[in-house]
């Protein structure tokens, strides 16, 4: 007998002979309760006070199993998912009374399209179905197949049919294998009204507590299920009963076994009833897309969940591609309206109109100009050199600081998001802050990117570059060269497109709470390997901080994994004369000194991210003088060695390392730490290794000055 098999019974040596007494206890309880008649003489009044009760007294009506967001859901994941029912429900007014065997033919196909389509769309596309169905005559009968049935003039005793768990080689058909049970009845209505029969209830509840004790009794099954779903189907109508609870309740000793399953029901079990709703049309076809069959469907879904495990593909990630095939239907039908982009300006008020701006050096008008803000569903048009004209559309902004970014779709590749950045105007490049991050994020960003790409250095953990460009502005352009510009206040602005798309560590942070020892080693793995891949061009970042690294899905994981990717590559450091950013937080000791990063400062800047993202005190600075005291004061008295050994000794083994390279012209041993991070990680020495770097190198003046205009494709 199972562990589980019985509630609050102990398992130890000294309590076998009582845990041998409960199960043939509730065995013998099981073999008692074989009368439909007596069970539902016992439970029809009070299904029938919670079927018609007051519906502002929620404790006294049924509630349904599922909500009507979840069906939506479901409908939209199942967009263009194809059930293929074979057989037809003989309903229509000119079927014979006596077509029970092409009724029970038609539910058992379009059972059988059910299980195969979610099966196929959520878990495996391929291979032998892990279950079938079989038909039993009573609770604790044989099943046989309907043709078996037919063949033996055993029809009329079936009751229903059960969806059955596949046993490897052993096709001998157990109760406690049954996933779901659906009864098939000759009329389900309650008075011709669209809800459940109580006597069809009853039924469902009258199945739905054998399956409940004998997958309890199981010796075989490991599966720990308090709820089972029973459908309900006459040959026009479905419906969907949910029954659950603690079968451990369950007063088995009692001498009127109904009595007492009454009373455990009423007291100790939770029933829900779906309303009941059209599952077959005229033709004898299931209506696949709507709220009868949906109920079924998601029913199935359940049930196969509760035997098999989580799906490969959820319901949710199946239903967002429904707005992603609606994006793109929308972005053809706009992009054949208008061959010009259309770009929504933050002062505009007219309904899709472009606002005629005067074409003059007013500075208020240039400051105006200078807030463009994208709107989501705007389309925006770029002239790329490498690539022609592309398009995207703005998803929604971005966190991003004082440059703006977006997340965009683009016609060819509807299903995947990229960060679309826009930068300044060239003509409006002044000495401030707002114009100068714009152009670190845009045109320097381009060029360190497209120094990675043009070197062959490709990794998972980088950003890669999808287009860079300048914007085409909506009317004729009056420009007289190619990377000339006319007067428009928009001609020659620079856009860059980059994926993958994700949200920052600071954000994460500050909505979770601290990484987890697992999350934080696989932030400084993945971190790590960016570096690694960057060194070999001789490109530092020169600004890691928790609003520069994303946190990503990672499309080869389970859809719990995350990638850390740093972005933000503007204020790389590609040769002595260039400047890093100055974070007091979390730039490194040499840069806040000289102005200059040493070999191993990203690698200082990525502790103090770790750090950070470990829930280690990060005080807020107002100095340089102050950001170096308490760097010197944390080193010293290993404030930073002990939060992170709290969280795990391979990153305070990491941070000793990186402690004893500060400063000097040593550079960060990546492999050998990469490894280490590796085998903690995910047990593999070499996964890390993902970087192809061709063996082509192109000296760095070689490379176009940060116009802004050279992108890579995809």
């Amino acid at each position: 007998m199972s562990a589980r098999s019985l509630s609050g019974i102990s398992t130890s040596s000294k309590s076998v002979p009582a845990s041998r007494r409960a199960f043939k206890a509730l065995k013998d309880y099981a073999r008692k309760l074989v009368s439909l008649e007596l069970f539902t003489q016992g439970l029809e009044d009070w299904v029938l006070e919670n079927s018609v009760g007051d519906l502002s007294n929620k404790g006294q009506f049924f509630r349904s199993p599922f909500s009507i967001d979840e069906l939506c859901k479901l409908d939209l994941a199942l967009e263009g998912i194809l059930f293929q029912q074979l057989y037809r429900m003989p309903c229509s007014a000119y079927a014979s009374d006596d077509s029970k065997e092409d009724k029970y033919f038609a539910i058992e196909d379009f059972l059988h399209a059910i299980v195969n389509g979610l099966w196929r769309t959520f878990w495996h596309r391929s291979g032998p179905l892990p279950f079938f169905l079989s038909c039993p005559r009573h609770p604790g009968s044989k099943f046989y197949t309907v043709e078996k049935a037919v063949s033996r003039g055993r029809l009329e005793e079936l009751c229903g049919l059960a969806l059955v768990q596949r046993t490897g080689s052993d096709m001998q058909v157990r109760w406690d294998h049954v996933m779901e049970f659906a009864l098939f009845r000759s009329d389900i209505l309650s008075e011709n009204e669209l809800r459940l029969s109580p006597g069809s209830i009853c039924e469902a509840l009258f199945y739905g507590v054998h399956i409940l004790i004998t997958q309890s009794l199981s010796k075989f099954s490991a599966v720990g299920n308090d709820s089972v779903f029973i459908l309900v189907f006459d040959s026009k109508f479905g419906g969907v009963v949910k029954l659950g609870g603690d079968i451990g309740k369950l007063e088995v000793n009692s001498a009127d076994p109904y009595q007492s399953v009454t009373e455990w029901i009423k007291c100790h079990a939770e029933v829900a009833v779906s309303p009941v709703d059209q599952v077959w049309n005229k033709l004898g076809n299931a209506n696949w897309r709507d709220l009868g069959t949906l109920q079924v469907l998601l029913a199935t879904f359940h049930s196969i969940v509760q035997w098999m495990g989580l799906p490969r593909k959820s319901i949710a990630s199946l239903a967002s591609d429904h707005g992603l095939r609606l994006q793109k239907r929308r972005m053809e039908c706009r992009l054949i309206e208008n061959e010009n982009a259309m770009i929504s300006f933050q002062q505009i008020v007219h309904q899709g109109e472009i606002e005629e701006l005067d074409q003059s050096d007013n500075p208020s008008l240039k400051k105006r100009a200078s807030t463009m803000k994208l709107r989501q569903g705007d389309v925006l048009m770029l002239d790329d050199q490498q690539q022609g004209n592309r398009s995207f559309q703005i998803q929604d902004s971005l966190v991003g600081g004082n440059y703006f970014m977006y997340s965009a779709v683009s016609p060819d590749f509807p299903a995947e998001l990229f960060t679309l950045y826009v930068g300044a105007h060239p003509s409006r490049l002044e000495p401030s802050w707002e114009d100068m991050s714009l152009w670190y994020q845009v045109q320097r960003q381009t060029k360190v990117l497209n120094i990675l790409k043009q070197q062959g250095i490709s990794c998972q953990y980088l950003p890669r570059i999808v287009a860079s460009g300048r914007i085409l502005h909506p009317g004729p352009c009056k420009k007289q060269s190619p990377g000339g510009r006319c007067d428009h206040l928009w001609c020659g602005t620079p856009i860059l497109v980059t994926s993958p798309v994700g949200e920052p560590l600071s954000f994460t942070v500050a909505r979770d709470g601290p990484f987890s020892s697992e999350e934080a080693l696989r932030c400084c793995r993945d971190c790590l390997a960016a570096l690694r891949s960057a060194s070999i061009a001789n490109v530092q970042h020169g600004d890691l901080c928790p609003e520069n690294i994303i946190r990503v899905i990672d499309p080869k994981g389970s859809g719990k994994m995350f990638l850390h990717v740093p972005i933000s590559w503007g204020r790389a450091v590609l040769e002595d004369r260039d400047s890093p950013a100055i974070n007091l937080q979390f730039s490194s000791s040499h840069a806040l000194q000289h102005g200059k990063l040493c070999p191993s400062s990203d690698a200082e800047s990525l502790i103090y991210l770790l750090f950070f993202v470990c829930g280690g005190p990060m005080q807020q600075q107002d100095s340089i003088e102050s950001a170096l005291q308490w760097r010197e004061r944390s080193w010293a008295k290993r404030l930073i060695q002990q939060q992170l050994g709290e969280i795990s000794a391979l990153l305070k083994a990491f941070a000793d390392y990186v402690d004893s390279l500060c400063g000097t012209p040593y550079p960060v041993d990546y492999d050998i730490w990469l490894k280490r991070l590796n085998r903690a990680v995910d047990g593999s020495a070499d996964r890390g290794k993902m970087i192809e770097v061709v063996a082509t190198k192109l000296r760095l003046e070689d490379v176009a000055e940060s116009s802004g205009t050279s992108g890579g494709g995809i």
